[in-house]
This record gives C-alpha cells, structure tokens and sequence, in this order.
C-alpha cells in the first residue's frame, strides 16, 4: 500500500529547515506531528525524600535540556544557590549553550561532549576525584549508571522528572499509513491510549533498537528501521521505504 499520511510521535519541529518538511514536499506526503509522551516535574516533597544534600556536590552531569531545567527549578524552590565554582559536564554543545539560560557562560566551568554519553566519559575521566550529582528522569538508560560505576567516580543520582503518557483521545478515529516512534515510551503511550490497537495497514517506523524491540515486544510488526548504515536518519529511512511502496 502507498504512504500518503505519516504521524511522527515528537512535537513538531520549531524550524523551517526540518528534514521532515523536505520529506513532505520531495515525496508529496501529509506528515503529521504528535507528542505521546511528556515530562512533568516530580514535586519538591518526592525531591527531599531521596535525602541527596546538593552541598555534597563539586560537578553536575548533564544530558538533556529537561535536566537542565528541572534541576534550577529545584533547587530555587529548595533555596540553594549553586556555587559559582560548580562544574558542569554537558553531553553534548545543545545542551550547553541552554545551559546559559541559567548561568553566565564564560564565568563558569562547563565541559562539553560530542553528542554521545561514552563522549562524555572522556572528560569526566579527566576530573575523577569530583563529586557528581546526576539530575534525570525516572527512566534512565542503562549505559549511563554502567559508565559511570565502571569509571569508579563518585557519583549520586537525583530522579527530577518523570515521562508521562499523553493523552491522545482525539486520535481515536484517525488513520495514518505510517506511525513514528522513538522510543519504548512512545510504544507503552500508543497501546495506553488504545489498548484494542490492531496493526492491520498501518505500516511502524522505529529509531533504535530498544524501540524496535518494544514493538516486536507489543506483538507488532516494525516494518521500517533506522539507524543503519544505509539510513542513518529517520527521515532517510522513511524516503526510502516510500520510494520503494509508492511506485508500484
């Protein structure tokens, strides 16, 4: 069957050279965006209950924007003024030019990675004797606790926020050819919000193996994979998969 209607499960894209408008225009498909999860903050009173003191602490791992925002949010509403000598270490320069929204940049200590968490390893390798405070979600991947805990540094993680599923009621009659998804939680939102969910036509796309596998997992079928040496992008692995159902 031919791709006309594509629903990607992220928010839509905030500019105009988003690869996913290319995609609509080059191969004259309809492409939708959705989120089906989103973060919300754990309440100041779950925070204190983990009992991490912030004094106890020289650096801050950061991997994401959320980790950035959730952390200054709590530790205003805790009344702690971070020290103009913490140091922070961001996975990647998006991460760390957000960070200026909360610090002066060129006044503090700030070590960024390539994009990756083993990146980032590189240089907390460098600063092991720090005492690293790790703000993240309840759903942490499981590479960064091994990382860190093979390293040997001195680290603690404080749980800040939580994914959470969206409501996506409004979608009940709604077909589209091919759904978009990058994540288990994508996955576990789809089949909350429909739990009679039949695949039938609808065709899966999955970025990352553990994506993959919570649709094989879910009884489904993932009929588009990315990355791979061949796509390396989602957007490249959708162009070739239409290209390939659309001309028959």
């Amino acid at each position: 069957m031919k791709v006309k209607t594509i629903l990607v499960s992220q928010p839509a894209p905030k500019t105009e050279t988003s690869p996913y408008f290319d995609l609509s225009d080059k191969q004259k498909v309809k492409i939708d965006f959705r989120s089906f999860i989103h973060v919300e903050g754990i309440p100041v009173k779950e925070v204190r209950s983990q009992k991490v003191d912030f004094k106890n602490f020289t650096a801050i791992i950061l991997t994401s924007r959320n980790a950035v925002d959730y952390f200054f949010k709590i530790a205003e509403e805790m009344r702690f003024k971070v020290p103009d000598d913490m140091k922070y270490f961001c996975q990647s320069e998006a991460v760390a030019y957000y960070l200026q929204k909360y610090v002066v940049y060129r006044k503090r200590k700030i070590y960024v990675g390539n994009r990756t968490f083993p990146d980032l390893m590189k240089l907390i390798k460098k600063h092991k004797t720090e005492s690293f405070l790790l703000p993240s979600s309840d759903k942490l991947k499981p590479l960064v606790p091994e990382e860190l805990d093979k390293l040997g540094v001195k680290w603690t993680r404080l749980n800040l926020y939580r994914t959470v599923v969206s409501d996506l009621s409004d979608l009940e009659d709604v077909f589209y050819d091919v759904l978009v998804f990058f994540s288990p939680s994508g996955i576990e939102s789809l089949l909350q919000n429909f739990p009679d969910f039949k695949q039938n036509n609808t065709r899966i796309a999955a970025f990352g193996n553990s994506t993959v596998k919570a649709v094989t997992d879910a009884g489904l079928k993932c009929d588009i994979q990315a990355p791979t040496p061949e796509t390396p992008s989602m957007t490249m692995a959708l162009d070739k998969y239409i290209k390939s159902v659309n001309k028959k």
